[in-house]
């Protein structure tokens, strides 16, 4: 297998993601797919590609046979991806390896909601058999599950389609973090309003 590299891995993940959330403006031309994998919202980490890094990677990814132009006729040149015709997966598979190439690690509940845009399961018992056919695919995997991270409660999960890459710092997940945060600050007006309680009705006996 070809290993790709971070743009190639944006530059093919945008174009799987476009034909099925919008479908009507797919395939994409240069400039639609450039802002494609721009976008600020599901993507992580957010890049700032010009057209020339775009073109460049779908040059690479038609080497490898991963896109190419599309045959439709329109004046403004049209790029699609291929990646079925190398890889034999089926559509779910394909949502979810295309959501870890989007936004990197998560876990099954992550992978469940963020890929519904594309394809909806049903219950987590079908993300992870999903994702267990990725991981056992021959010849290659084409995911991984990561050991569980400290402040996280369950285990991520990762593609392998630029090889076995580090998995990310072993840090709390934020929401959770931010959650915990607010709790100890609604506990502290709660404790400070009990306190005010208490000496009002000291004070008033």
């Amino acid at each position: 297998m070809d290993l790709l590299n971070e743009t190639e891995v944006r530059v093919l993940a945008s174009l799987i993601e476009k034909e099925s959330t919008t479908p009507e403006y797919y395939p994409l031309s240069l400039n639609a797919l450039m802002l494609a994998c721009n976008q600020k919202t599901n993507r992580d980490p957010v890049v700032s590609y010009d057209e020339d890094t775009v073109s460049d990677a779908l040059d690479s990814l038609r080497a490898k046979r991963l896109a190419r132009p599309a045959s439709a006729h329109s004046r403004v040149a049209k790029y699609e991806h291929s990646i079925l015709e190398v890889f034999n997966l089926g559509r779910r598979e394909l949502a979810l390896l295309c959501t870890l190439m989007l936004r990197g690690p998560q876990t099954v509940g992550e992978l469940r909601d963020r890929s519904d845009r594309m394809r909806s399961f049903s219950d987590l018992e079908e993300v992870e058999a999903c994702l267990e056919t990725l991981m056992r695919w021959e010849p290659h995997p084409l995911a991984t599950r990561l050991a569980r991270q400290p402040g996280w409660k369950e285990p991520c999960y990762m593609h392998l389609l630029s090889g076995d890459a580090e998995p990310p710092p072993a840090v709390a997940p934020r929401q959770p973090l931010e959650e915990q945060i607010e709790a100890l600050r609604q506990e502290i007006r709660e404790l400070r309003e009990q306190f005010e309680n208490f000496r009002t009705s000291r004070n008033a006996g």
